[in-house]
């Protein structure tokens, strides 16, 4: 009898983690518009963590297909205390949110190409990242953008600080304008009052880090988001 109690305790166990990893794992996926993976603190048991809504930790691994718009972008996530609760206007909390995004230079370039025609007909050739002077160079055949990514509305920014564009009418505010673009729409905008806190360039790319604390998760998406990615919740 107490083997079979315990299977059940353990079968319990494991679905209670896969349903909670699943609701987690698709309202992050919802909003970066990537799959995602979950795991959860070992202790206290899974099915307490359900049962009372509480949950010490939680990690996520976004699989870096892309962040919104911006391809070959990849987010991991740690959360600490979030509590479910469907009190005052909201379905709970996060005691604190910390993440980090990494953007390889090939996920820069096609981002670029895909996003930004006005660009991406002539970065053709390589993206080149300059850690010390933190810059970042996209080249074509003759033309090219060196831009210095920085923090801009709680979000990153990709801004121009050399542009060659041989043959073309090409501007560096027109140039900035479609960056912006591509930058706000992945980086900028996310619930929970989260906000980017540094951003570096790296030999491979950039990354940056971003964090919120003492967030309240909405009951429901706001009036100008048609997506609801806490439903499930």
């Amino acid at each position: 009898m107490v083997a079979v109690i315990l299977a059940l305790l353990i079968g319990a166990e494991l679905i209670v983690r896969n349903v909670a990893g699943n609701k987690v794992a698709s309202a992050v996926a919802c909003e970066v518009e990537d799959s995602a993976t979950v795991s959860f603190a070992a202790m206290p048991p899974m099915l307490w963590q359900y049962l009372s809504g509480d949950f010490p930790e939680i990690s996520v691994r976004t699989a870096g297909n892309q962040v919104r718009s911006a391809k070959g972008m990849k987010v991991s996530i740690d959360i600490k205390d979030l509590r479910l609760s469907d009190a005052g206007g909201s379905k709970g909390t996060i005691g604190a949110l910390n993440g980090t995004i990494t953007w390889s230079s090939d996920g820069i370039k096609q981002s670029v190409q895909d996003a930004i025609p006005v660009l991406g007909s002539f970065v053709t050739s390589k993206v080149t990242t300059d850690p010390g002077a933190g810059t970042i160079e996209l080249k074509g055949m003759l033309d090219g953008v060196t831009v210095k990514p920085q923090i801009v509305n709680n979000g990153l920014s990709l801004q121009v600080i050399n542009l060659t564009a041989l043959g073309s009418k090409l501007s560096t505010d027109t140039v900035q304008k479609n960056l912006d673009s591509l930058t706000s729409k992945a980086t900028q905008n996310y619930p929970l009052g989260i906000h980017a806190d540094t951003v570096k360039v790296t030999d491979a790319g950039l990354e940056a880090t971003f964090s919120t604390a003492n967030a309240t998760i909405p009951a429901s998406s706001s009036p100008q988001d048609d997506r609801d990615c806490f439903s499930e919740f």
